[in-house]
Formats: C-alpha cells, sequence, structure tokens
C-alpha cells in the first residue's frame, strides 16, 4: 500500500516537502497537513465546486473591493447598495448603519477566523475563507474554501480552484476572486495603505485600546490580537493584479479619500455614479 501511496503524494505535493531538514518539517507543519487535509475532504470537493461555478459568472460588470481603513468613514457608501461589492474581515461592523451588506465577505487571517468565528458565521452571504480556518467554521454551510498559502512564490490566481497566493492582505485575495468572477473593472476603496501602529511586519500584536488603522474603533479593539502589516510585500501583490488585469483588457482603479497607495490609477468616487 506504501509503494501506492507515495507516488501518489508526491503528484500532489510541492517539491519542497520531500526535502530532507527543517524546510520540510515546517512546510508539513504549516502547510502541508492542511493541504493534504483537503485533499481527502468532501468540503473541500465541494467548495472547489462552487468556486468553479463563479468562474466568470459576473464577466464584463464592476465591481468595489473594500479596504478596512478611516477613510470610509468619509465615504458615501450608501452609493455601493446596488453594486457587487467584496468586503473583508470584520466590515460586517458597518451593516447595521448602512442597511445592507456586501454581496462578499473575505477573511484569510486564522487570528480573525479564530476570534470572529461566530460573527462572521451569523452572516447570510457567500464567504470566501482560508482552509487553514476550517476548524472554527465547521457548522457554517455558507463559507467557501480557498486554499490560501503566505509563502513563496508570488503569483496572481486567475483560477480560485488551485493555490491562492494571499499576497500580504485580504484586499489581494479580493482583486483575485473579483478576476476569477470575470468582474471588468475594480474599484478600491478604503484600502488606506497607511497604519499609525509600528512594528515588524507579520508580527502578532495585542491591541491595547481603540483601533486607529481602521473604520471602527473596535474592529481591532483592546485585547485583540492581530498582525501587522507588510506594505511593501502588499505593493508587490498589487503591483502582479494590476499587470494581470490590463494583460487581459481589464482594470483596477483607487478611488480611496486620501488613500496613500499609489499602483493604481486614481479616480473620483463620486465621479463613478450618475447623478
Amino acid at each position: 500500500m506504501g509503494d501506492l501511496i507515495k507516488p501518489t503524494l508526491k503528484r500532489w505535493a510541492p517539491k519542497s516537502i520531500w526535502r530532507l531538514g527543517s524546510n520540510s518539517y515546517w512546510y508539513w507543519h504549516n502547510r502541508g497537513r492542511h493541504r493534504l487535509a483537503a485533499a481527502f475532504n468532501p468540503k473541500w470537493a465541494k467548495s472547489k465546486q462552487r468556486l468553479a461555478a463563479y468562474a466568470d459568472r459576473h464577466r464584463g460588470k464592476r465591481c468595489f473591493v473594500l479596504g478596512n481603513g478611516p477613510s470610509l468613514n468619509g465615504t458615501d457608501l450608501t452609493k455601493l447598495k446596488d453594486e457587487f461589492t467584496f468586503g473583508s474581515n470584520r466590515v460586517y461592523l458597518m451593516f447595521d448603519q448602512l442597511g445592507f451588506t456586501t454581496t462578499f465577505l473575505v477573511a484569510i487571517n486564522t487570528l480573525v477566523i479564530e476570534q470572529c468565528a461566530s460573527e462572521l458565521s451569523s452572516l447570510n452571504m457567500p464567504k470566501f475563507m482560508t482552509w487553514r480556518g476550517r476548524q472554527w467554521l465547521r457548522a457554517d454551510p455558507t463559507v467557501i474554501y480557498l486554499d490560501t498559502d503566505y509563502t513563496q512564490p508570488e503569483t496572481f490566481s486567475t483560477d480560485l480552484t488551485g493555490r491562492v497566493f494571499e499576497g500580504g492582505t485580504v484586499t489581494y485575495v479580493g482583486l483575485q476572486l473579483a478576476y476569477h468572477m470575470g468582474f471588468q473593472q475594480v474599484v478600491l476603496i478604503g484600502v488606506d495603505h497607511d497604519y499609525s501602529t509600528t512594528g515588524p511586519p507579520n508580527s502578532t500584536v495585542v491591541s491595547q485600546g481603540e483601533d486607529l488603522n481602521h473604520f471602527d474603533p473596535g474592529y481591532f479593539g483592546k485585547g485583540f490580537k492581530w498582525q501587522l502589516p507588510d506594505l511593501e510585500a502588499s505593493e508587490r501583490s498589487y503591483m502582479l493584479a494590476k499587470q494581470a488585469f490590463e494583460q487581459d483588457g481589464r482594470s483596477i482603479v483607487d478611488a480611496t479619500v486620501g488613500g496613500k497607495l499609489n499602483i493604481f490609477p486614481k479616480v473620483d468616487y463620486d465621479s463613478l455614479f450618475d447623478e
């Protein structure tokens, strides 16, 4: 039996998992075990089917991908009620005020998923979550799992049924989903690309008070564990997204009010809507 299983695993798993030494252990502990679980799990098979069904579903249309920066408080979000929208993480904190929800929700950070699982599960919309967070979402039938990965190589995935590079920010996964669904133009809002909290990128910190980096002071409020951003890594990823969209005759524009990201063409938010 072993002679049959090993060749199968070698076809499935990246070459790095077969290398000797600590790198192999690191890969197995952080990624390989999750991919092995996915390969034999019916929930993963169902997610792949649902992802495949979304391919090009919205070909030629426009969508908005929301960051969660403070600039959202200076943006008239009521104009998005009838638009296709991708929200992420704790965007739901504004739903009561808006009177509507985003069309989709994306979450790939396991710290966010673990701490907000009950709130995320209460949302009734298509939710795209990392497979690594499945232990906190087992009872939620609305979750569509993604095989997201934060390790090299840095890529832009055009088919979301396979591996999806996280790119240092959930917004990047939202852009890949928008491409997968066929959207012609993506408008970024709330992507401030500016944080008052400093420290080594990707290090885990615990909030000591109100959150000044997001639209709600309780977003990552006191006692919440979160990871500091890697703005340079996210910029590299955004460049990959820009290239992928432009090569296919599509576009990403940035309508963030006062945003500091300089990768995409800037547009005035209000000019995007009919009077």
